[in-house]
């Protein structure tokens, strides 16, 4: 496939090896303005590429290209440093700056030198979308599992990024911060057309919430596509067992 406008992500014969060759991808191709979620057994390879992709991590091998462009942490500084400025990845576990709420979410939008005005404005909206308005000067150190998700997620898209990637978001939380959360995803990619890349261990979440499904076992894509065609007529054996709750992981 030839790297296009409508291509936001695309990598080529990405590989990682530790100990062990732990991922490798001949090609995998993400458009603008979708919702991806990656599905998969423990050990698959899911989370390392999207550290990868986020450039947290060197891959062993392969290309990483990011709105048309050629990315990685050893090559041209500029152009890295411009790429992570436009995606962002927000972990199982919030890792949040020891300030308050507000301070949280608007770190990004100062960074990124937006005025005051647009900082105060951008804050408020967020923090009503998570429904954390009322804790906007509370100490993020007293927060809940939940809540702290909710802050963190609201301060990775304050910014608006053109690749927001999500590891496992919604991990040990309660049914009703997970509905929030899911709900923030879905309004996010339909007001913004933000590029959303979900890994997720519930294929329930994924069949709610995904527009396509990325399949990786063993650190290989298996498959990809529609997300109902995943779930109902899926092509590859491996594939029809996981989302049946065969395959034992």
């Amino acid at each position: 496939m030839v790297f296009g406008r409508e291509i936001i992500l695309e990598v080529k014969n990405l590989s990682k090896v530790y100990d062990k060759e732990v991922l490798h991808i001949d090609h995998l191709a993400l458009r603008r303005g979708r919702i991806y979620g990656i599905i998969g057994p423990s050990g698959a390879g899911k989370s390392t590429l999207l550290r990868l992709v986020n450039l947290l991590e060197p891959p062993s091998g392969g290309e990483i290209h990011f709105l048309g462009r050629p990315i990685s942490m050893n090559g041209n500084v500029s152009r890295t440093d411009a790429a992570r400025r436009e995606m962002t990845l927000v972990f199982q576990k919030p890792l949040l700056f020891q300030t308050s709420v507000e301070e949280n979410v608007a770190f990004g939008l100062k960074a990124r030198r937006f005025t005051r005005e647009e900082v105060r404005a951008r804050v408020d909206i967020l923090l009503g979308k998570v429904g954390m308005r009322e804790f906007a000067g509370r100490h993020a150190g007293t927060l809940s599992g939940g809540e702290a998700q909710r802050v963190a997620l609201a301060r990775a898209v304050a910014f608006e990024p053109a690749l927001l990637l999500l590891d496992e978001p919604t991990a040990n939380l309660d049914p009703s911060n997970i509905e929030l959360i899911e709900r923030l995803i879905l309004d996010l990619n339909r007001e913004t057309a933000m590029t959303i890349v979900m890994v997720t261990h519930n294929i329930f979440q994924a069949r709610r919430v995904a527009r396509e499904v990325i399949f990786m076992h063993e650190g290989r894509v298996v498959e990809t596509g529609e997300t109902e065609k995943i779930f109902t007529s899926p092509e590859d054996p491996r594939t029809k067992a996981f989302v049946e709750g065969r395959m034992v992981y």
